[in-house]
C-alpha cells in the first residue's frame, strides 16, 4: 500500500501544480514587463524545477513499478494505463513545453506564450485523468483482501 500511497501523493501534488500553473501562473506571463521578462522566465524555470522534478520522477518511477508489479491485485489495465499516461505527460513536457520555455528565455514572445498555454491543456487534462485513475486504484486497493 505504501507504493500506491506514494504514487497517489505524487500524482495529486502534480495535479495541484498543473492546475495552478495552467489557470493562474502561465496566463500571468504576459503581464511581466519586457525589460524583466528574460530574467523572470529563467527564474521560473529554475524554481519550478525544484518542485516538479522530484514529484514527476516519483510519479514516473512508481507508475512503472505499479504497472510491472500490479500490487494489491490491481488489474493490469489500471497499471499500464497509468504508466502510459505518465509517458504522454513526459513526452509533451520534453517535446513541447520545455522547448517553448527555452524560447521564452530570449524574451516574451506572444505566439510562444499562446502556444505554451494552449498545449499545456493536454498535460492538465492528462494529469486530471491520472488523478481520477489513482483515486480509483486506491479505492480498488482498499477493497482488496
Amino acid at each position: 500500500m505504501t507504493l500506491l500511497l506514494t504514487h497517489a501523493a505524487a500524482t495529486l501534488l502534480m495535479l495541484g501544480v498543473i492546475l495552478i500553473v495552467q489557470l493562474v501562473h502561465y496566463p500571468l506571463f504576459r503581464y511581466v514587463g519586457a525589460d524583466d521578462y528574460d530574467a523572470f522566465q529563467a527564474a521560473h524555470m529554475r524554481r519550478i524545477t525544484w518542485i516538479v522534478a522530484p514529484a514527476m520522477a516519483t510519479e514516473f518511477a512508481t507508475a512503472g513499478w505499479i504497472a510491472w508489479s500490479l500490487p494489491l491485485g490491481l488489474p493490469a489495465w489500471m497499471g499500464w494505463t497509468g504508466f502510459g499516461l505518465v509517458l504522454l505527460i513526459w513526452a509533451t513536457t520534453g517535446l513541447v513545453q520545455v522547448p517553448l520555455h527555452r524560447r521564452l528565455t530570449d524574451g516574451f514572445d506572444a505566439a510562444a506564450h499562446r502556444r505554451l498555454v494552449a498545449t499545456n491543456w493536454l498535460r492538465t487534462g492528462v494529469w486530471t485523468l491520472r488523478a481520477g485513475l489513482v483515486l480509483w486504484m486506491l479505492g480498488q486497493a482498499a477493497g482488496a483482501p
